[in-house]
């Protein structure tokens, strides 16, 4: 009997070290866009959401640990220890295509055991893009002509009315123009990631050509366009904004690092209501009316990292509040206000003056 109970306490003691043992040796994963990284030029893209990024973990195996839109991510994810790539794009770019710049990061993290590791992801383009501007004296030349880009990775026909941008994987990039059942080669360049070009598609003029310009039997020139010359111009992803607009709207990151802010705007996803002094309601149904909390993604769980607002009566509270619009949890909300230190505990926003629902 006492060896009984002796094996089944020694049992009992080796499943619970087992346990946690277990539970000790994970790891997390804390995975966010960086703040403090300015844009270096905008250069008239129209930036994408990053919630909308496509995010993948794996690990040292090439197991997937997941892969989805960045805004329905896990804030945490509990990991062995080990080695993981963290990889993220802005969409899926394999072939040339117009208006479809991609930005994107990619890093490899090791994760001790019992240990938090976080991830800042900087996201810059990752391929390149090209613009013709074709002068009018061409189009007379040629009529009938056809301008061509081309890569390795497949072409684009450039029509004479075409003003978006063409968009290459980096590489070896050419200009033909198919004209009367011959191609010519105009030109060829290497581009790398990031790099955007205007070129200049003419005539060339009787008396000779810039050092600029490359000249052609057939008295085609083309010319970098050095007025609009986008080349190693770059937009980093994960920056700060200014909040002046709401196209330029902080972040809830930037935001809690702007306490003291006035007539700014924030951008943010609604994730819970029902404030209080230290707690918050992440589900349906709410019962209070008069706040809201916005998180950085639609998946925030937790309050911890979370702006407060506050919903004035009239308007902003009859459009915003979770008892009467339940459909508004998930949603991105742009909302412009000035930034408190302290509401029900948390940094928040009051005085709202405006807001955008995406």
């Amino acid at each position: 009997m006492w060896k009984l109970s002796f094996a089944i306490a020694a049992m009992v003691a080796f499943c619970s070290c087992d346990l946690m043992g277990s539970y000790s040796e994970n790891g997390e994963l804390r995975i966010a866009f960086a703040t403090g990284q300015q844009a270096l030029t905008k250069v008239g893209l129209q930036i994408p959401d990053t919630s909308d990024f496509i995010l993948t973990v794996s690990d040292a195996k090439g197991n997937v640990i997941y892969d989805g839109p960045y805004g329905r991510s896990p804030e945490a994810m509990l990991v062995k220890p080990g080695s993981y790539t963290v990889a993220v794009v802005s969409s899926e770019f394999s072939k040339p295509a117009f208006s479809a710049p991609q930005y994107g990061d990619e890093q490899c993290v090791v994760v001790p055991s019992g240990r938090s590791v976080h991830v800042k992801l900087v996201c810059t383009q990752r391929n390149c893009g090209i613009r013709l501007k074709i002068d009018s004296a061409f189009l007379d030349e040629y009529p009938d002509g056809v301008l061509l880009l081309k890569s390795s990775f497949g072409r684009l026909v450039y029509s004479y009315s075409e003003k978006r941008v063409a968009y290459f994987k980096p590489g070896d990039i050419s200009l033909i123009l198919s004209d009367k059942g011959r191609d010519e080669v105009l030109l060829t360049r290497r581009m790398e990631a990031s790099d955007m070009l205007d070129l200049k598609v003419g005539v060339a003029s009787s008396g000779g050509v810039s050092s600029e310009e490359k000249e052609h039997p057939n008295s085609i020139s083309i010319s970098i366009d050095t007025t609009r010359n986008w080349l190693n111009d770059r937009y980093v992803i994960g920056g700060v904004n200014g909040g002046s607009a709401a196209r330029d709207a902080l972040s809830v990151s930037d935001a809690l690092q702007s306490v003291g802010a006035e007539d700014v705007w924030v951008c943010g996803y609604v994730v819970g209501g029902d404030l209080t002094s230290s707690s918050a309601s992440f589900e349906k149904p709410f019962s209070s009316r008069t706040n809201l909390l916005l998180g950085a993604r639609s998946s925030v769980s937790e309050r911890t990292g979370c702006l407060s607002v506050q919903l004035p009566s009239g308007e902003f509270r009859d459009d915003l509040n979770l008892v009467d619009n339940p459909g508004l949890l998930g949603r991105k909300l742009y909302i412009r206000g000035d930034i408190v230190e302290a509401y029900y505990g948390l940094p928040g926003i009051k005085n709202i003056s405006e807001y955008e629902l995406m």
